[in-house]
Formats: structure tokens, sequence, C-alpha cells
């Protein structure tokens, strides 16, 4: 009919105006009881970030500190850092003094600090002695610690890790240095040395990459302690 008011646009009464605004009022209560009301990022707890299993404080650290010592190796305890985008030094140390002089040498994680002074003591120097005929005096490396990922690879390095150091020659008590990269395929002596090294050093590191892997390991012998198995080229 013309002269009649469509429902939905009728005034409510004094009565039904207080029985809505009560309503809305008890809906409002329930909302913020039930947490609705308060945004979800105030006063939230980020989830805590486990520890790794391995770290300075780890029964295996201090079984490693054992027998790094008993390589009369002289070393400095690391503490525990994370250095962001997922590059760390746990359960690191600073190796000072393994019997011949070293070059460049970061943080390692004790692991690989016990095997290269284990292979630096049993392989490289008695390898120098008897192919050579020389003492060893000095190993010169790469480095350890670099926050990289793996050449070609989005995945971080083991060096990233502190967990991987690159060797590039050495130095012999008659003047002679022998380098990955000048010597790998030079005299036969020098050919003989360097193969053997690296076989030494496939019994101790999980992985071990020479110049017969790729390029990129043209001049340097790449050990790591990183992955389950092991890996020799």
């Amino acid at each position: 009919m013309y002269g009649s008011k469509r429902p939905e646009l009728e005034t409510p009464s004094p009565v039904r105006r207080a029985a809505l605004a009560a309503g809305l009022v008890a809906g409002m209560m329930l909302s913020a009881c039930s947490g609705d009301m308060i945004p979800a990022h105030k006063g939230a707890r980020k989830p805590a970030v486990p520890p790794p299993a391995y770290h300075a404080q780890s029964a295996e650290y201090r079984q490693c500190t054992v027998k790094l010592a008993s390589l009369n190796a002289r070393y400095t305890p690391l503490p525990d850092k994370s250095y962001g985008g997922g590059c760390s030094a746990y359960g690191a140390v600073r190796l000072d003094n393994i019997g011949v002089l070293t070059t460049n040498l970061g943080p390692m994680t004790c692991p690989l600090a016990e095997n290269f002074a284990a292979w630096a003591r049993y392989g490289v120097a008695p390898a120098a002695q008897l192919i050579l005929g020389s003492d060893l005096v000095r190993i010169e490396t790469f480095g350890t610690y670099n926050c990289r990922p793996i050449a070609g690879s989005g995945k971080l390095s083991e060096h990233a890790h502190s967990n991987a150091v690159d060797v590039a020659a050495f130095l012999l008590a008659d003047g002679r240095r022998i380098s990955v990269q000048g010597d790998w395929n030079g005299d036969r002596t020098s050919r003989e040395f360097l193969r053997r090294i690296r076989e030494s050093a496939c019994k101790r590191f999980r992985t071990v990459l020479s110049p017969d892997y790729n390029a990129a390991h043209h001049d340097h012998l790449h050990f790591d302690m990183g992955g389950k198995g092991t890996y020799c080229r």
C-alpha cells in the first residue's frame, strides 16, 4: 500500500533502541573476552630458537678438545657466535700452534681443527720428508670461516659454519714451495706428494675436493666436516 512504510525503514521505538544498544555492548564484551579485539601481534612471544646440537658447552665439544690437546696442539676456545643469515661459529676454536706454521686460520669447529692438526702432523709432514726429502715448515691456507654460498648454488657453504678450510700451498725447509695451483700437474714428485696428502685427508675429513673435482678448486684443496657421508675427489 502506498501509504505504509517499508519495515526496514521504520524508526525503532525507544524500548527497541535500548535493547539493540544492550545487545551491541554485550557482543563487544564477549568478543573482547575471546581475544578477537586484541591484535594478534600485541604481546605475542616469538618462538624460541633451539640451540644447535653442537656448541661450546656440549659433551661432544669437550671430548673433541681433549683429543685436540692430545695432539699437542695449542688452541684458543671461541665463544659461540651467530653472524646472521645462517652463518655461525658454534663449538669453534682458533688453532694457535700445531707444530708447523699455518697461515690464515680463523674460527674452526673443533672436529675440523682436530682433524686438520692430525692431518698436518701424521699426513703432510711425513709425506714431505718421504717424497720431497725436506721438512715441512709452513702450510698456507685461504682461510676457514666465510659467510657465502656454495659456488653456483643457493645453499650455504660449510665455510659459513666455520666447518671448512682451503689449503693452497706448502713451504719446505729447503726453500721449495709446493702449491696446488702450480704443482698439481707439475713434476712427478710434486704430483705424488699432493696426491698422497689428499689421500691422507680423505681418511680424516668428510669432504675433500681437489682440482680433479672442478675448475673452482684449481688452486686449493677443500676440506670440511659437513654432511653424513664421505666424498673424496
